[in-house]
């Protein structure tokens, strides 16, 4: 795989799919831009990093004027992976404002991005954006309203962008990673509620499965796939992203 001569920004690319979606796109060639919230997360991004080169951005994904000065620089890649599992707890026990910065984080901030990244990806007559879904935005989990009804919006974000600007060169994609270990998977099975969070650590996929998956999108063999809610348990997706069969 190589996207040499590409730009790529990953949101939220500090750590876990993120960071391991920075080093992948990286070593096949493009040049990355990842976000985090603080300096201190760059930092620990860039000591994760190693040699691998990439340039992170303080900046929160919800504050549009911040993002614009950041998509001004214009990418030929974005990949929206910033997001929120919290808060957990039935809908009685959660606050109205946790829910909404939960949907602001996992769905407005996307729709900034999005909306911010096109004009330079049209003018060139091509772009690719990944966003990162769930099988939440299509399985209902108890304690998750947020997140499901979220990652559910997400989708429906990615057919809308798809079915305007498919035809102008732009191929978007949804894609669910499965269940991958990283930090948010460690609030998970702290919280005990539904039987995501039952699962054992050890049953966790690494973050670097769903990062080969998300750079193999971004190439011109998966044009075939735009527009659509993939899925990496889906055996011809991993045999086309060259991930191993599932057990």
């Amino acid at each position: 795989m190589t996207l040499t001569g590409q730009k790529a920004l990953v949101t939220g690319g500090n750590r876990g799919i993120g960071l391991a979606t920075v080093r992948a796109l990286a070593e096949a060639g493009a040049e990355v831009h990842f976000t985090a919230r603080s300096a201190a997360n760059i930092a620990e991004a860039q000591r994760a990093l190693g040699d691998t080169k990439a340039t992170g951005h303080h900046a929160d994904m919800t504050d549009r004027p911040a993002m614009t000065t950041l998509m001004d620089q214009g990418f030929d890649i974005l990949v929206n992976n910033a997001a929120m599992i919290g808060p957990i707890g039935r809908m009685l026990d959660v606050s109205v404002e946790d829910w909404a910065q939960n949907i602001n984080t996992n769905l407005t901030s996307a729709f900034h991005a999005i909306q911010l990244a096109l004009p330079a990806m049209l003018a060139k007559g091509a772009g690719i954006i990944i966003n990162i879904s769930s099988g939440a935005a299509h399985r209902a989990q108890e304690g998750w309203s947020a997140y499901c009804a979220g990652k559910a919006g997400l989708a429906m974000l990615t057919k809308s962008t798809h079915m305007e600007y498919g035809t102008q060169g732009i191929r978007i994609y949804g894609f669910a990673p499965g269940i991958v270990d990283t930090d948010m998977q460690g609030t998970i099975r702290a919280s005990g509620i539904n039987p995501v969070s039952k699962i054992p650590r050890a049953e966790l996929a690494p973050a670097t499965d769903p990062a080969q998956a998300i750079t193999w999108l971004c190439t011109e063999a998966a044009q075939d796939l735009a527009g659509q809610e993939l899925d990496i348990r889906q055996p011809e997706l991993r045999a086309r992203a060259g991930l191993r069969p599932l057990p």
